[in-house]
C-alpha cells in the first residue's frame, strides 16, 4: 500500500470516529435536556402549589384581622359600658361618703364638747330644763347607744329639784399635782402608746395592764396590742344565729363560755382581733373592760390628732374619768345595757 493510500483510509477513520462522537454527544444532550424539561415541570407544579398556599394563607389573615377588629370594636364597647357604670357607683359612693362624714362630723362635735364639767345637753336628755323632757316622762331612763360606745359621759346632776330624798352632795375634786405634771409633759408630744412617757407609763401600769389581764394571758395580750392599734371590733351575736364552735371551742370560747376568762357565762358579744380568720366571744364583764380601755385610746387619739378644743385642765379631768371607768371594770362593775 501506498503513502497516498495509508493517508486515505487513516482520514477516512478518523472521520468515522468524529462521526461516532458527534453522535453520542447529541444523544447525552437531548438526555440531559430531557432531564431538565423534567425537573422545570416539576418546579412548574411546586411554585403552582405554593402560589395557592400563599392564596390560602391571604385569605385566612384577611378573616383573623377583620374578626379581630370586631373583637377589639366589642371589648372597647364593653369597656365603656363598664367603665360609665363604674363611674355612676363611683359618684354614689361618694355621695354616701360625703353623708357618713358628715355625721361624723356631727357625733364628734356633740361627743368632743361633753365633759364632766360642761356636759353636752344633747348628749344628757336628764339636763334639759322639765319642761323639754316631759313629754318623754313614762319612757324610762334611755342611755346613747352609738356604734362604737365612744366616750360615753357619766351621768350628771339634773337640773332643777329632787322629786324624791335628800339633795345629792356636789362632787369635789382636786388634781393630783404629780399626774397633772406628767399629763401637761406627754400634752407636749402626745403619743398613744408610747410607754417611755411618765404619764402613759403610768396608766398602763395602773389601769390598762389590769383591766386587761385575764385568765387567757397569751390572749390577752392579743387583745391588748389589737386595742393599741385600733384593729380590734367588738359585735353582738344573734342568739338564734350562733354557729357551732369545733376545734377551737377552749381558744375561742363560745355561746356559753367566755374566751378570755374561761368561765361559763352568757356571751352576747364576739371580738376580732385584726385580719384574724377567729371570732372570740367574750362575758359582759369582759366586754365592759375592753370596751373602757378603747374609750381611753379613743380619746387620747383625739387629742393626739389634735380635735379636742379644750383646755388642759378639762382634758385632765376627761382621762381621769375614763381611768376610773377602767378601774371599775376591773372591779367587775358594768351597766346592764351593755350586756
Amino acid at each position: 500500500m501506498s503513502d497516498h493510500e495509508r493517508v486515505l483510509s487513516r482520514r477516512s477513520s478518523l472521520e468515522i470516529k468524529e462521526k461516532e462522537i458527534r453522535e453520542r454527544g447529541s444523544e447525552i444532550l437531548r438526555e440531559q435536556l430531557d432531564a431538565t424539561k423534567k425537573e422545570l415541570k416539576l418546579k412548574d407544579k411546586e411554585c403552582e402549589r405554593l402560589s395557592q398556599v400563599r392564596i390560602q394563607l391571604e385569605e385566612e389573615l384577611e378573616e383573623l384581622t377583620a374578626s379581630l377588629f370586631e373583637e377589639a370594636h366589642k371589648m372597647v364597647r364593653e369597656a365603656n359600658v363598664k367603665q360609665a357604670a363604674a363611674e355612676k357607683r363611683l359618684r354614689e359612693a361618694q355621695g354616701k361618703i360625703d353623708v357618713l362624714q358628715a355625721e361624723v362630723t356631727a357625733l364628734k362635735t356633740l361627743v368632743l364638747t361633753s365633759t364632766p364639767s360642761t356636759p353636752n345637753r344633747q348628749l344628757h336628755p336628764q339636763l334639759l330644763s322639765p319642761k323639754a323632757t316631759s313629754h318623754k316622762a313614762g319612757r324610762g331612763h334611755t342611755r346613747n347607744k352609738s356604734a362604737s360606745g365612744i366616750l360615753q359621759p357619766t351621768p350628771e346632776k339634773p337640773d332643777g329639784p329632787s322629786v324624791s330624798g335628800p339633795p345629792a352632795a356636789e362632787e369635789q375634786r382636786e388634781a393630783d399635782s404629780t399626774l397633772y405634771a406628767e399629763f401637761l409633759m406627754w400634752k407636749d408630744r402626745p403619743s398613744s402608746v408610747d410607754r417611755a412617757s411618765a404619764f402613759i407609763s403610768r396608766i398602763y401600769r395602773e389601769d390598762i395592764g389590769p383591766c386587761l389581764s385575764f385568765t387567757r394571758s397569751q390572749l390577752s395580750q392579743s387583745v391588748q396590742s389589737a386595742v393599741e392599734s385600733n384593729s380590734l371590733s367588738i359585735e353582738p351575736v344573734a342568739m338564734s344565729a350562733i354557729p357551732m364552735v369545733k376545734a377551737t371551742a377552749i381558744e375561742c370560747g363560745g355561746p356559753k363560755k367566755c374566751a378570755l376568762s374561761g368561765m361559763s357565762r352568757l356571751c352576747r358579744h364576739r371580738i376580732k382581733l385584726g385580719d384574724k380568720e377567729s371570732y372570740y366571744y367574750i362575758s359582759p364583764s369582759s366586754r365592759a373592760r375592753i370596751t373602757a380601755v378603747c374609750n381611753f385610746f379613743t380619746y387620747i387619739r383625739y387629742i393626739q390628732q389634735g380635735l379636742v378644743r379644750h383646755d388642759a385642765e378639762q382634758m385632765f379631768w376627761e382621762v381621769m374619768r375614763l381611768r376610773s371607768e377602767m378601774t371599775v371594770a376591773k372591779l367587775g362593775f358594768y351597766h346592764t345595757d351593755q350586756g
